[in-house]
């Protein structure tokens, strides 16, 4: 029997998603939110729990989960793709705040932190990874992760291994017990104010913003940009971010003796130090869910549901976990998806003084960073002076990706420049 193709192995162990009502016509609202996912449910989350009286209205083309939020590895880590002074701590926050909330919402999202490890297993990422904040021993590795082959790790203990889709779907419901209005199939065409829109029609702060679906208009003097990779389908945001595909692999469930080896005990999710991000983690019902980079860039920035299988793309992901772990388990499902990458790999959050917001950008790294996003956007649109404000990637603006065809050669080049590299340290 072919492995299961869907959304994800996260979405398919749900009971059947029954979406919520579309939109119907046209509504005012205090705020607007584009997106159903983790950024946009913890920005309504924590708005309505700040200001109950807010009219807050979420639009999701699909329904919620259906992009990043149910498809990714499940890392609530405090990872962040660029250095930047005092994320590391508000992010470790994150990862601790999402346990906090998931406990007191009775979300059964399979939350155990257990830490990450990200493993070192040539000469070459041992000379790298030694100086390393968290750099463990080839003992102590081993006792965490039995890989073949270990030389050491990193080890963090600011992450926890989660089912995404639990988490996005809980939070759902969390957010429309505090009176969110959701309406699930309902897409966001235009938003007034945007750099999309037509030459003269500018907007003044002060005047509502005008969100238009296919089901009806949203006006709000707020609307919330949180759609990460598919914000690229807005008018005027093509070169934003990059839709770059990961792909995943979930195998059956293992049995006590190949765990005994391989460990996992508390959960702790895996990587090693190659090039070409890999990521892992022992699910609660004890199989490997396992995923990867390597497929391609496509022109344009599109996004299409056939891009979340590549074959070849799959067949190296259990290339490398019989490399890793010396088994070969069989896989009951496989799927993908794209996530954003900003031109300077940045995330941000923002608020102009039009009332336009946004968050995302998270290369991949947005299980956490995602409920800080949710916490500081909300912070911003209720003028709240807190410490989440002042972080430097409020306000970021990352510069526009390349037009293509350059976007295209310069991000696949890169690529296969980084395919190749992790060869030759091999």
């Amino acid at each position: 029997m072919e492995p299961h193709l869907s959304p994800s192995f996260w979405l398919a162990s749900l009971a059947p998603i029954e979406p919520r009502r579309p939109l119907d016509g046209d509504v005012s609202a205090d705020v607007a939110i584009c997106g159903g996912g983790y950024t946009g449910l913890w920005t309504a989350y924590y708005l309505a729990s700040l200001d109950p009286s807010l009219r807050i209205v979420v639009l999701e083309a699909n329904y919620c989960g259906f992009g990043a939020s149910g498809r990714n590895g499940g890392w609530c880590s405090g990872l962040f793709p660029r250095d930047l002074p005092g994320m590391a701590p508000a992010l470790a926050d994150a990862v601790d705040e999402v346990g906090r909330v998931t406990a007191a919402e009775e979300i059964d999202c399979h939350y155990a932190k257990g830490g990450t490890i990200s493993l070192v297993r040539t000469e070459a990422q041992l000379r790298r990874a030694a100086s390393a904040p968290g750099f463990v021993d080839a003992a102590t590795a081993r006792d965490i992760c039995g890989a073949i082959g270990v030389l050491g790790g990193v080890y963090s203990p600011d992450c926890a291994a989660l089912h995404p889709a639990r988490l996005v779907r809980g939070l759902a419901d969390a957010a429309s017990r505090r009176g969110v209005i959701i309406h699930e199939g309902t897409r966001v065409r235009t938003v007034s104010g945007s750099p999309g829109r037509r030459p003269g029609a500018e907007h003044r702060p002060g005047l509502p913003l005008t969100v238009r679906t296919d089901r009806g208009t949203v006006t709000a003097p707020v609307v919330v940009h949180a759609l990460e990779a598919w914000r690229t389908t807005l008018p005027g945001f093509r070169r934003s971010v990059a839709p770059v595909y990961s792909l995943m692999i979930a195998t059956e469930p293992l049995d006590a003796a190949t765990w005994a080896r391989i460990g996992l005990r508390r959960r702790e999710t895996f990587t090693d130090e190659r090039r070409l991000v890999i990521y892992g983690q022992r699910t609660a019902d004890d199989r490997l869910a396992f995923g990867g980079r390597g497929a391609p860039y496509h022109f344009g920035s599109r996004i299409r549901p056939g891009y979340d299988h590549v074959p070849r793309v799959f067949e190296a992901l259990e290339r490398t976990l019989t490399e890793l772990f010396a088994i070969t388990p069989k896989v009951t499902h496989r799927w993908g998806g794209p996530l954003g990458v900003p031109r300077d790999w940045t995330p941000s959050v923002g608020l102009r003084d039009d009332g336009l917001a946004w968050g995302g950008g998270y290369v991949g790294d947005g299980v956490a960073a995602a409920n800080l996003a949710g916490r500081t956007l909300a912070d911003l649109i209720l003028r709240r002076p807190t410490d989440r404000v002042r972080l430097p990637w409020v306000n970021h603006r990352s510069r526009r990706w390349e037009p293509e065809p350059a976007r295209w050669l310069g991000i696949n080049a890169a690529l296969r420049g980084t395919i190749l590299l992790d060869r030759l340290g091999r």
